[in-house]
């Protein structure tokens, strides 16, 4: 018994020393001299030992696309993982009853095909030291898969196997797939190198053509453009353009811009990667977010005319107003402010998002949709909408009879009343936007009913219709006092002009 307990003593002695040895060795080796030391150490057990390692990283390349490869794989060990692993990471999942198990870090398990058993370890390694907003050193964490199995199984491994869990991985993939909703991370948050380029949560809008308040014969139109442009692959590529395409969405706010994505990207079953360029740092920094981007998605700027100054043109500035930035910018830099200001302004141009979503660079990563919005459609520089960029231009305009039997359907499910003949006529003379239709339709208690609703809806429109009765009525008058004033003017300069000839 005492032998026992002398042995798991020394035994609980000697992983203490080995894990205070290792702390002091990953705290003060310096990153380069540990690379080195861990790549000859590797030399000596390849030496003694007759396995075969292959390496899946995280991102490919240069670190700017993400490996699909790596993901396949990560869905093969998935359930694996879970029978398997003695570490799980466990992830929750908005369209699962349960949480999803994945392999955990520095975790190995063993798998077993055609009977060879090979080994799948997940590892994780420091990046060398970057610098951060704030200036202080840090260290970006990488992934990477390692596939180990006898030297003898090589053949059999390389040609067979990893096919086969690419493959099966793949289809896992398309399978559990759950549709995300992305956001770029502001290049000023302290932590956003650890959570990568972008974060997500579940995409989850209602919005589908079906319920979206636009013209059938338009709406049939557009899915039939979404359908021909998933299924074009062949055809890009036969053509020689990148499988993408680019959709502007005009019209006044309240017109349903942003239901029109979301149907999209239901209809298509893509994710959605909603892209703010004012946290984009530079154009370089534009190029890797849509690098990292993947297929199947929808890519939306919204408000691009409010987004940055993209017109293409230098604005002319008074010279007072020049005056004052010079003293601001020279105070802040009295103050040893200016790098906060240089990291605060992005330096995304016209010329740069251009070559990102329709350059070299656009090329890299297929079956991507480009949706940009505004309200404001002439604002834009004509190079930025051009077809070919932003292929099918569409009007998102006010509610008329067609989108309102489709809103009254949503929300007060009927598909007549006695009210249509009335409410028809209204909405062909008066300018109100889907939401604001929809806002009267909606019941505001459970005492109102279908009638209730209606009936608001008619006052709303009649008193819009007399607003712009009213408008129309100051206009003509502002119109008519011009040309009175024009014409009394004219009048008197003949007067003037008459006097004068008489004096001569």
């Amino acid at each position: 018994m005492l032998e026992t307990g002398a042995f798991w003593g020394f035994t609980s002695s000697t992983m203490t020393n080995l894990m205070f040895y290792w702390a002091i060795y990953n705290q003060f080796f310096p990153y380069f001299l540990r690379v080195k030391i861990e790549k000859y150490v590797y030399k000596m057990v390849g030496w003694v030992s007759n396995s075969v390692h292959i390496k899946f990283s995280e991102y490919s390349g240069e670190g700017l696309e993400k490996s699909q490869a790596y993901d396949s794989i990560r869905n093969y060990l998935s359930s694996k993982s879970t029978a398997l692993a003695k570490r799980l990471k466990a992830n929750e999942s908005k369209n699962s009853k349960s949480l999803v198990f994945s392999l955990d870090d520095h975790e190995a398990i063993e798998d077993v095909f055609e009977g060879v058993k090979v080994v799948w370890s997940l590892n994780v390694r420091e990046n060398e030291y970057q610098s951060n907003t704030y200036g202080n050193s840090s260290s970006e964490d990488r992934r990477y898969l390692r596939l180990s199995f006898d030297n003898s199984h090589r053949e059999m491994i390389t040609k067979t196997y990893i096919d086969h869990v690419l493959r099966e991985g793949k289809e896992m993939g398309l399978k559990k797939r759950e549709r995300k909703l992305y956001t770029n991370n502001s290049n000023q948050d302290l932590y956003s190198w650890r959570q990568g380029k972008w974060s997500s949560v579940s995409f989850d809008h209602p919005a589908t053509f079906e319920t979206l308040a636009m013209d059938l014969e338009k709406k049939e139109e557009i899915k039939k453009d979404l359908i021909k442009f998933s299924q074009g692959k062949d055809y890009y590529k036969r053509v020689g353009k990148p499988w993408k395409r680019g959709y502007l969405l005009y019209g006044p706010p309240g017109t349903g811009k942003s239901t029109m994505i979301s149907a999209m990207a239901n209809f298509l079953n893509y994710d959605v990667y909603d892209l703010e360029l004012t946290t984009v740092k530079d154009n370089s920094e534009l190029k890797k977010l849509m690098l990292d981007t993947k297929a199947k998605s929808i890519v939306v700027i919204e408000d691009i005319d409010c987004s940055l100054d993209l017109t293409g043109q230098r604005k002319k500035k008074k010279e007072e107003d020049e005056d004052e930035e010079e003293k601001e910018e020279k105070k802040k830099e009295e103050a040893g402010m200016v790098w906060m200001i240089d990291e605060k302004q992005s330096k995304v141009t016209l010329s740069g998002l251009l070559n990102a979503i329709d350059g070299l660079w656009s090329a890299c990563s297929g079956e991507k949709i480009i949706v940009f919005t505004t309200n404001f459609v002439d604002n834009l520089d004509p190079a930025l909408i051009r077809r070919g960029r932003m292929d099918n231009h569409i009007e998102m305009s006010y509610c008329k009879f067609e989108a309102f039997k489709v809103l009254a359907k949503n929300y007060l499910e009927i598909e007549s009343h006695d009210l249509y003949g009335e409410i028809g006529r209204l909405v062909e003379e008066v300018d109100m936007s889907p939401a604001d239709v929809a806002e009267n339709l909606m019941p505001k208690s459970d005492g109102e009913d279908v009638q209730i609703c209606l009936k608001r809806l008619v006052k709303s429109l009649e008193e819009e219709k007399e607003k712009a009765r009213k408008l129309a009525e100051e206009e003509e008058k502002k119109k008519a006092e011009k040309e009175a004033r024009k014409k009394k003017k004219k009048a008197e300069a003949k007067k003037t002009k008459s006097r004068i000839w008489n004096l001569l």
